[in-house]
C-alpha cells in the first residue's frame, strides 16, 4: 500500500530541546570516539543540568548573540530565568559579561533605550552609537550602566564553538543549524531510513576533522579579507595557499572550492599568474575552464589547446564541456588559422497562434494539443527527474563514505558533485544492467508505491502521480529513458533542469513527445538547448512550440 502522508501537527512546547538531544545523540553515536576531552565534558555538563536549564541553553545558543539581557528573556514554559541562569553559570554553560563595547551595546538596546539610559537626544541608532563612541566610554562602565538600568545581568551561552562543531558533525556542513529540524517536527517531511554507519562517516578520524576545521579557518579569514577589501591581505593569503603542501584527501574538495574562490578574485585583481597556480591545484569546476581562459589571455595557445582537448575527452560537467567546445575552435584559429564553421541549432518546431489572456501559455498549449494526443501534461522538470529518482533510489541512498550525516537528508551530501557517480560507479553500472532487463512499465509504478511520500529531492510527490508515472513508463521506450538517465548521472546538478515544459502521451509504446513552449520574445536557455540537442542525437521525440498571439 502507498504510504499516506501524515497530517501536519503542532510543535511540542520543548521541540527545540528534543532537536538538540537528537543532534547530540546522533553525533555521539557517529563521532563519540573523535571528540576531545573538552568536547565530551561539554556534553556531560549539558546533560547534567535541569530540564529548564537545558531548554534555556538551547534557546540562547540558537539565537543571534552572543550577549543577552536577562531582563529580556521571556520563556513562560521555563519559569523565571534568574535561577535557571544561575544553574547554567554554575555548570559552565553560560558566562556573565564583564564589559561591553559600544557596538555590542547597540545590539542589545533599542534607540529609545539608548537615549533614555545615556541621556541623549533621540535620533538614528547609528548616530547615537557614534555619539557614544566619541565620549570614549569605558566598556565596563557601559555594562554597569545597562545592568543598573535593567537591575539584571548580561549573559551569553558558553561553549558556542563546541556547539558549532557538533552541528558540523551532524549536518556535514557549516551552513545548517537547529532550525533545519522544523519540517520534520511538523510532520511534513518523512525521510528514507538509510543507514548511518561509523565506517561511512564524513570524517573517518580526528585528523580528517581537524583538516576540515583548518580549511574552515582559512575560508573565514578569506571572507573577512574580502569584506574589508584588503587586497594586500588577499594577495598574501593566496601566496600562502599556493605554496602549502598536499591536503588531507578526505577534505580536498573543500580546499578546491576555496582555491577557486580565491583564484577568481585574483583574476579581478589582475593577479593572473597567481590565480592560475591556484586553479591548477584545484580539482573542482570551473578550475580547468578558468585555466584555459587565463592561458589564452597570456598567449599560451598551445597549452590552452591541450587542456581543452583533455576537458572534451574527460569533462567534469556540462558547463566545462560546453566552454571547451566554444574555446577550442578559437584557439585553433589563432594557432594554425583553422576555421571551423559553427553549425546553428535546428530544432523541430511547431507554430501556434493562441489568444492572449491571463492563463499560463504552457497550459494553453497543452489544451491546444489535447486533440492530437490521449493526454498532455504540464511537467517541466518534475516528471523526468522523478523517473530518475525512482529508478535509482537505492543508489542515491547507498551507504557511501561521507554521504549521510543524520536522519534528515533528502539526498546524499555529494549528490551534485563530481564525486557522486565515481563513488557509486559499480552500483550504478549494476543498476543500469538491471534496468536494461526489467519491465519499466511495472518497475517504475511499483517504486512509486514503495517510496511514496518519502523525502527525495528528485521526486516532487505533489507534481506527479502514480497514474502519470504509469502512463509515461508504458509509452516511453526503455532505451530513451536509459539514455536520459545516463546523461543525468553524468552531471546531476546541471542535467536536472532544462527539460521541456510538456509531455504528450499516446496509447501505444513509442507514442509520446516532449514540447518546449516559447511565447513571443522568449528564447531557449542553454540547459534547454543541451537537452534538445541530446534528444535529436538519440531520436527522442521533442519539439519547440513557438507561440504567437492571435486577435481572437
Amino acid at each position: 500500500m502507498p504510504r499516506q502522508p501524515q497530517a501536519p501537527r503542532e510543535l511540542p512546547p520543548h521541540y527545540y530541546r528534543d532537536n538538540f538531544h537528537c543532534l547530540l545523540d546522533t553525533v555521539e553515536d557517529q563521532y563519540g570516539d573523535l571528540l576531545s576531552p573538552a568536547e565530551s565534558a561539554f556534553l556531560e555538563a549539558y546533560r547534567s543540568v535541569s530540564f529548564a536549564a537545558q531548554c534555556l541553553y538551547v534557546r540562547l545558543v540558537s539565537r543571534v548573540g552572543p550577549w543577552f539581557r536577562e531582563s529580556r528573556l521571556h520563556y513562560p514554559e521555563l519559569g523565571r530565568p534568574g535561577p535557571v541562569l544561575d544553574e547554567m553559570l554554575q555548570a559552565g554553560l553560560a558566562v556573565q559579561a564583564r564589559e561591553l563595547s559600544v557596538v555590542e551595546l547597540g545590539g542589545l538596546c533599542t534607540v529609545a533605550e539608548l537615549a533614555d539610559i545615556f541621556a541623549l537626544p533621540v535620533t538614528a541608532k547609528a548616530s547615537l552609537l557614534q555619539q557614544l563612541e566619541q565620549l570614549e566610554p569605558d566598556s565596563r562602565v557601559l555594562l554597569s550602566t545597562l545592568e543598573s538600568a535593567d537591575a539584571a545581568r548580561v549573559l551569553a551561552p558558553a561553549q558556542g564553538d563546541v556547539v558549532a562543531l557538533l552541528q558540523l558533525l551532524f549536518f556535514g556542513n557549516r551552513r545548517q543549524g537547529l532550525t533545519d529540524f522544523v519540517l520534520s517536527d511538523l510532520g511534513v517531511a518523512q525521510y528514507y531510513p538509510y543507514k548511518l554507519d561509523r565506517s561511512q562517516r564524513l570524517f573517518p578520524d580526528r585528523i580528517a576533522l581537524d583538516a576540515f576545521l583548518d580549511c574552515a579557518t582559512w575560508e573565514d579569514r578569506w571572507q573577512r579579507l574580502r569584506e574589508q577589501d584588503d587586497t594586500d591581505g588577499m594577495r598574501e593569503l593566496a601566496l600562502s595557499l599556493s605554496t602549502m603542501p598536499a591536503r588531507h584527501p578526505d577534505v580536498q574538495r573543500h580546499w578546491d572550492r576555496l582555491y577557486n574562490r580565491v583564484a577568481r578574485q585574483l583574476e579581478r585583481m589582475a593577479e593572473n599568474s597567481l590565480a592560475l597556480a591556484l586553479y591548477e591545484a584545484s580539482g573542482r569546476h570551473p578550475a580547468r575552464e578558468r585555466s584555459v581562459r587565463l592561458m589564452e589571455k597570456s598567449g599560451e595557445y598551445a597549452k590552452a589547446e591541450s587542456l581543452c582537448q583533455l576537458i572534451i575527452a574527460d569533462p567534469w560537467c556540462e558547463d566545462e564541456r560546453d566552454a571547451a567546445g566554444r574555446i577550442l575552435p578559437r584557439l585553433r584559429r589563432k594557432l594554425r588559422g583553422e576555421r571551423t564553421p559553427r553549425r546553428p541549432d535546428k530544432f523541430a518546431e511547431v507554430c501556434l497562434a493562441l489568444p492572449c489572456n491571463d492563463q499560463r501559455v504552457e497550459r494553453q498549449v497543452a489544451r491546444c494539443l489535447q486533440a492530437d494526443w490521449e493526454r498532455v501534461h504540464y511537467v517541466e522538470n518534475s516528471l523526468m527527474n522523478a523517473l530518475f529518482g525512482l529508478a535509482f533510489w537505492e543508489q542515491i541512498f547507498a551507504p557511501v563514505p561521507g554521504a549521510f550525516h543524520n536522519p534528515y537528508q533528502s539526498v546524499p551530501a555529494d549528490m551534485y558533485q563530481q564525486h557522486f557517480r565515481t563513488a557509486r560507479a559499480d552500483l550504478i553500472a549494476q543498476r543500469l544492467a538491471e534496468l536494461s532487463a526489467t519491465s519499466l512499465r511495472e518497475e517504475l509504478p511499483r517504486r512509486f508505491r514503495l517510496y511514496s511520500g518519502l523525502q527525495c529531492r528528485w521526486v516532487n510527490w505533489r507534481a506527479i502521480s502514480e497514474e502519470l508515472v504509469s502512463a509515461a513508463a508504458a509509452v516511453i521506450p526503455r532505451e530513451h529513458l536509459l539514455a536520459i538517465w545516463q546523461r543525468i548521472l553524468f552531471d546531476p546538478r546541471e542535467n536536472r533542469r532544462g527539460f521541456p515544459d510538456l509531455i504528450a502521451l499516446g496509447s501505444l509504446p513509442g507514442q509520446y513527445q516532449m514540447i518546449e513552449v516559447k511565447s513571443p520574445g522568449d528564447t531557449l536557455q542553454d540547459s534547454q538547448k543541451r537537452w534538445l540537442r541530446f534528444f535529436s542525437e538519440h531520436d527522442i521525440p521533442a519539439t519547440v512550440a513557438r507561440v504567437t498571439w492571435s486577435d481572437g
